[in-house]
């Protein structure tokens, strides 16, 4: 499926699935919509540990014109890239304890700013999430083969 069939998709439907191969596909997915952010939008990405949240979260940076490592930022709880046509802040909640957390780093700024969150394990801090965001859910199905993936792509509505 191509940038243009997984918009229109989206738009018509408010989500559409995704499948994926490899690394190398989730990756892509990654870039494209990377390519296509626009300042303030914010991703959401859910899914267990080992899905590919990070391997999409490089595509995405790819997209953005961001060339250096993009790691997980488990500890950090967030890591911003400047060196893209817009700002990265990328969001790792793991292992927040207590959504307050996000006050003390500042995530407001990030979340209302001019540049674009990616924000892995959102489904932690569900209670401060922007209304209108991007939600990005990655599941493994083992009986497809070890690099398949669902990757659904969705505007929650509320």
């Amino acid at each position: 499926m191509n940038m243009e069939e997984i918009l229109s998709q989206l738009n018509r439907e408010g989500s559409v699935t995704v499948e994926s191969g490899s690394p190398e596909d989730t990756f892509a997915l990654g870039k494209m919509l990377g390519r296509q952010s626009r300042a303030g939008m914010v991703y959401t990405l859910v899914g267990d540990l080992g899905v590919g949240k990070t391997v999409f979260t490089q595509g995405f940076a790819a997209g953005l014109g961001i060339g250096e490592p993009v790691n997980s930022p488990t500890f950090t709880i967030l890591q911003v890239y400047e060196e893209g046509r817009l700002p990265l802040y990328h969001f790792d909640v793991y292992r927040i304890a207590d959504v307050e957390e996000m006050d003390e780093i500042g995530y407001e700024d990030c979340f209302y700013g001019e540049g674009v969150c990616l924000i892995e394990w959102a489904d932690l801090i569900e209670e401060i999430l922007p209304e209108f965001r991007i939600q990005i859910t990655i599941a493994k199905e083992p009986e497809m083969g070890f690099d398949y993936r669902k990757i659904s792509v969705s505007v929650p509505v509320h």
